[in-house]
């Protein structure tokens, strides 16, 4: 069974994606800030303490994995580049390790021009991420420009705008099509990136 790397395992997105992965046997080493936004103990869960923005902590959570699935993203006081800076670290160790694949999560408002058909409901997510939280936005468009240029086995998962509803069971998948996604049902669809090859170098969009 495949061992993860994965960061952002206490956010809420990322806490419903490691009970998943514990669900269905993987092992996961999680790095957190504080153990006590993670009040979790599983045997198939090892927790590192760290900042996803120092190098040698984010190392330390690669060692002995098989892949990445990272999910940590901007909260209140971030830095303006937190994920650009934190993927380049993971990038770094994941070539210095010989890790090759990376599931990284980012919004809807990211392009993705070879592929997009952007109907109203997307032009408007977009549109409020500009004017909204550029930050978010330049930072995220930053980050796939890091992966892109890393040579490594990534996808970029977007998702709408993330609510706490119970899981649906079901998503569409490359169609931008709605304006929400339960945080269930996203980590069901990068839960099944771990195995799935289907969207290597790709950026599908998960919508309800």
């Amino acid at each position: 069974m495949k061992r993860i790397a994965l960061f952002g395992g206490s956010g809420q997105t990322g806490r419903q994606f490691l009970d998943r992965a514990l669900e269905n046997g993987y092992l996961v080493k999680a790095l957190v800030r504080n153990r006590e936004k993670l009040p979790i103990t599983h045997p198939y869960l090892e927790i590192v303490q760290g900042d996803v923005l120092h190098a040698g902590e984010v190392k330390a959570n690669l060692e002995g994995t098989d892949l990445v699935v990272s999910l940590f993203g901007h909260v209140k006081g971030s830095p303006d580049w937190l994920q650009t800076e934190g993927t380049r670290n993971i990038v770094s160790a994941m070539k210095e390790l010989g890790i090759e694949r990376i599931i990284s999560l980012s919004g809807g408002g990211l392009p993705f021009p070879e592929k997009d058909r952007p109907k109203m409901a997307d032009k408007f997510i977009r549109t409020i991420m500009k004017l909204a939280v550029p930050r978010v936005l330049n930072d995220a468009i930053r980050h796939q420009q890091v992966l892109a240029e890393s040579g490594l086995q990534w996808v970029i998962v977007r998702g709408p705008r993330l609510t706490n509803t119970p899981p649906k069971g079901n998503y569409r998948v490359g169609v931008n099509a709605s304006t929400n996604i339960s945080r269930a049902d996203l980590a069901d669809f990068i839960l099944s990136q771990v195995e799935d090859q289907t969207f290597i170098h790709q950026m599908p969009f998960v919508s309800q």
